[in-house]
């Protein structure tokens, strides 16, 4: 039997791992009938949301008509080329630099990692932590402020002394929480471009053991009751923080996604509840942290487990303030939250929940948002949906209610993944970060891949973890999805509190130089010199361009040769087009994205480079974040 490494797999690994697939498959293509049978993408390939009005994709971009010199200078770059080595490279005319490194410190008298050995106890909470992710920044009065997330660590360099990076102490398990959570600190432009301002009082570090108030509908539930809090309404810590968001009175949402990692037990004999498979909570963890915290024993505290897996908002203007889990907001593995304010007023919130078979949300405030006006329950008091895609291009918004789900609101809140099944919510391919467009009125989502789609185990379609199949749909044609896509919605009547929806595939990513017809080479938009796989994160410029960062297989071999490493593509929602800006060093993800408020710099997060990036050979790999700008000083996005 080989020994598998589990330091080094990644969180859908981890769950393919507790929960895996069948050795053999026994699939007879239906996708490719169901496409002859019901024209699955005939209908809702629309790369640009102009497509109709202006003609085919191909037609547009090969013409020499104004529209096509107009959609041209949307990119002010000059698109590069796939790159397999350890940098990052951005286009010509354009220049980089790293702002914030792993173990960097945030406070003055705090050393720099020495590649040596780990950082101390007394350190890990004021020094920038491992694995950046998503991003925002923020103007408070005149200083640059951003707010980070740190969604995992690497144990084994975090704690060098530890076999394999197992803890051995509770001050190696500290270490480990430490690193995790997010960074808030204030930066500034001087000499050296873009710096950490250190010993600053917006800088902050809220990590595993950061009080947090609960809030919402479940707040002071049963559900979320311990022996350390009787209340329900205070805990402790924030958990695998991946994606975020933003909100228009300036507070940061950080996103718990892959929280079931941290929560098991040594005890044997304890039986699980039911919920814990819909969640992956398992006995084995990632992190040993029940050896010497009992808080993450869930024998010893069944419910803890439950108070993750949530949005959280924090104020990053005031370093003692208390972060709140917003419960309203449902609990899944959250991948980001992306914010805007409906015609009426009221907020609406989107949200992917990334894992296979799994859904995407949608909450609408009871309130008006009102600049200047009392903010405090407007994440706390509304209806959270779940949406249905229909293979004709339409879709509906299914609300999740006591009457439409026969659950308990504080139920509905904590059991959010097991209220969208009883409503027949439509399963779909991981659904990762969302992004709305700031001058149109609709959103996006990557669907990163689904390496279950289609399969047929014991004879039945194989399901998530709530037994609900995932069947091939015009939404998710693809059966083994490797590639991924992303899905686009128009909301009725241009309002995005409407229950109604249109929807389209703005993309379907895919290797042309591999594969032939649009299901395995990719959509039209798509070509040897823009192709990717796996879309993860999504941003919208101020110009409306929206930017397109990639989470997948760097091997540059197979289904994958010509793809070299993860990137940062830009895509124009009006034509389709889509160039590549940026790519990673071999091993990264790609992932979080912001501006500075004059969009001089764009700020990009560089996630576990497998290579000595960025200081060189003999150095240890260090995620990072880099500031991307213009030789000219000109805008960038």
């Amino acid at each position: 039997m080989t020994e598998v490494n589990k330091n080094h797999l990644s969180w859908d690994e981890w769950d393919e791992l507790h929960n895996p697939p069948p050795a053999v498959t026994d699939f007879d293509r239906v996708v490719e009938s169901a496409i002859s049978r019901r024209g699955f993408l005939g209908g809702v390939l629309a790369m640009g949301s102009a497509a109709a009005a202006m003609g085919t994709l191909g037609n547009l971009m090969s013409s020499t008509s104004a529209q096509a010199q107009e959609a041209a200078s949307r990119f002010p770059f000059k698109p590069i080329a796939i790159q397999t080595d350890a940098t990052v490279h951005v286009p010509e005319g354009y220049s980089w630099k790293p702002l914030a490194k792993w173990g960097q410190p945030l406070f003055s008298n705090v050393p720099d990692i020495d590649h040596e050995k780990a950082v101390s106890v007394e350190h890990s909470d004021k020094v920038f932590g491992e694995n950046t992710d998503g991003m925002e920044s923020f103007l408070i009065g005149t200083h640059q402020v951003i707010a980070v997330n740190h969604e995992y660590v690497n144990p084994e360099i975090n704690l060098p002394h530890a076999p394999e990076g197992v803890p051995q102490s509770a001050d190696d398990v500290k270490i480990l929480q430490n690193m995790q959570g997010v960074t808030v600190m204030e930066i500034a432009e001087g000499e050296n471009g873009w710096e950490i301002v250190l010993d600053s009082p917006f800088n902050r570090r809220i990590h595993h053991n950061t009080p947090m108030k609960i809030s919402g509908p479940a707040a002071g539930s049963e559900l979320l009751k311990t022996a350390a809090d009787p209340n329900g309404t205070d805990s402790l810590g924030t958990f695998n923080n991946c994606g975020a968001g933003k909100t228009p009175w300036g507070t940061y949402l950080t996103c718990e996604e892959n929280f079931n990692g941290y929560f098991g037990t040594t005890n044997a004999e304890f039986q699980m509840p039911d919920d814990y498979k819909r969640y992956g909570i398992a006995a084995e963890t990632r992190y040993a942290y029940e050896k010497f915290d009992e808080r993450f024993d869930v024998a010893k505290n069944p419910n803890e487990p439950r108070r993750a897996g949530y949005v959280v908002e924090i104020d990053p203007s005031d370093a003692s303030s208390t972060p709140i889990k917003r419960t309203a907001l449902g609990r899944i593995k959250h991948e980001n939250a992306a914010v805007t304010i409906a015609r009426d007023g009221r907020v609406v919130v989107y949200m992917g929940d990334d894992e296979r078979g799994e859904f995407l949300y949608k909450y609408v405030s009871n309130g008006i948002y009102v600049p200047g006006g009392d903010t405090s329950k407007l994440l706390d008091e509304g209806t959270l949906y779940v949406a249905k895609f229909s293979d004709d291009g339409t879709g509906q918004w299914l609300a999740l209610t006591e009457e439409s789900t026969g659950m308990k609101m504080d139920e509905i809140c904590v059991f959010t993944r097991m209220a969208a099944s009883k409503v027949g919510a439509t399963t779909m391919d991981r659904p990762e970060w969302v992004a709305v467009n700031p001058v149109a009125i609709e959103a996006y989502c990557c669907l990163t891949n689904n390496s279950r789609r289609g399969e047929v185990k014991d004879g039945k379609l194989r399901t998530n973890a709530g037994g609900d199949e995932m069947a091939l749909n015009a939404v998710n044609p693809r059966e083994k999805n490797e590639y991924g896509q992303i899905v686009r919605w128009y909301p009725d009547a241009e309002d995005h509190t409407s229950e109604a929806f249109k929807w389209d595939l703005f993309a379907m990513a895919g290797n042309p130089a591999v594969h032939q017809g649009t299901l395995y080479a990719g959509s039209s938009n798509i070509n040897e010199g823009n192709m990717f796989n796996s879309p993860d994160g999504m941003m919208f410029d101020s110009t409306g361009l929206v930017w397109i960062l990639t989470d997948g297989e760097d091997s540059n071999e197979g289904d994958f040769a010509g793809q070299g490493n993860n990137q940062m593509l830009a895509g124009d929602p009006v034509t389709g087009r889509i160039e590549r800006f940026l790519t990673g060093p071999k091993g990264s993800e790609v992932t979080g994205l912001t501006w500075t408020a004059d969009k001089r710099t764009m700020f990009a997060g560089i996630q576990h480079p497998s290579a000595p990036f960025p200081d060189g050979d003999g150095k240890l790999p260090r995620s990072t974040i880099v500031a991307i700008r213009r030789e000219d000083n000109a805008l960038v996005g």
